[in-house]
């Protein structure tokens, strides 16, 4: 069996960090943990109202949080769009507060809309993935969908993103079936959501302390391993130079890459559960 590949220290992409803990990665692009997840923020700092886009939207009751960080980083500007990587609870948890505060839309992939239209409630999780407590605390965690079904919107078929020239979405399923990442080919920066992730969310210990590893997205909500390998064969091949993952610190460089493509010539004895 491999072996998982950690990452150094010297990996962790170089960060300025807020007051509010907003850490930003590059000019236009920066990322706040709230709780056990980030969500990224695409867009200058103090961008005008409407001139910035939000990526996911953490776990309930981290709603304040977020909106200090976007405050730290946008004072009162709201964001032209919020994009969902996918539907996890994880991901959603201030997506009816904010959305509708801000009456903004909301834009996902349509294989990922009944689980935003209060129609489909994601699998049942895997419970006896090995790495850690999380899994088996995994059966206690939402799996109902929720419904802005009224702010919704399909991604484009083109692969654009609304709001954000220069960057186009990438169906990466796996984890969900309309999971996506987003994907700037200029300076080779990807946020990947949940397709791939820098540090072992299976273990209570690394989702505190952020262990910086390259890992395949979290074992005991994903299903179809076959498509969330293929999505990170994918990823890889681009040769990203930044990833902003939806778990652990932004991680950049040739060791990032390295253990990026050693995750996809592995995936099958790193990523999957053990039968």
């Amino acid at each position: 069996m491999s072996v998982q590949l950690p990452l150094p220290e010297t990996a962790r992409a170089p960060e300025q960090v807020d007051s509010a803990h907003v850490r930003a990665v590059l000019p236009n692009l920066a990322y706040l943990r709230a709780a056990m997840v980030n969500v990224a923020f695409i867009g200058p700092a103090n961008a005008q109202d409407r001139g910035w886009v939000l990526v996911d939207t953490g776990v309930a009751g981290t709603r304040r949080q977020i909106a200090s960080g976007i405050a730290s980083r946008f004072g009162t500007s709201r964001p032209a769009a919020i994009i969902q990587t996918h539907g996890h609870f994880d991901h959603v948890g201030a997506l009816e507060e904010l959305s509708e505060e801000w009456d903004v839309p909301i834009y996902a992939h349509a294989l990922e809309h009944p689980f935003l239209t209060g129609q489909q409630s994601y699998p049942a999780p895997d419970s006896g993935a090995e790495g850690g407590i999380m899994p088996k605390l995994a059966p206690l965690f939402p799996r109902s969908p929720i419904d802005v079904s009224a702010r919704l919107k399909s991604l484009p078929d083109d692969g654009t993103v609304p709001h954000l020239p220069g960057w186009r979405w990438l169906h990466t399923p796996g984890h969900t079936p309309g999971h996506v990442s987003l994907w700037r080919e200029a300076d080779k920066t990807l946020v990947a959501g949940d397709a791939v992730i820098t540090t072992g969310q299976e273990s209570a210990y690394e989702v505190a302390v952020q262990e910086p590893e390259m890992h395949g997205p979290p074992r005991y909500f994903t299903r179809d391993w076959a498509a969330a390998a293929a999505s990170v064969r994918l990823l890889a091949s681009l040769e990203p130079s930044l990833i902003v993952s939806g778990h652990g610190r932004a991680m950049a460089g040739h060791e990032m890459l390295a253990a990026l493509h050693h995750l996809a010539d592995h995936f099958e004895e790193i990523a999957l559960p053990r039968a």
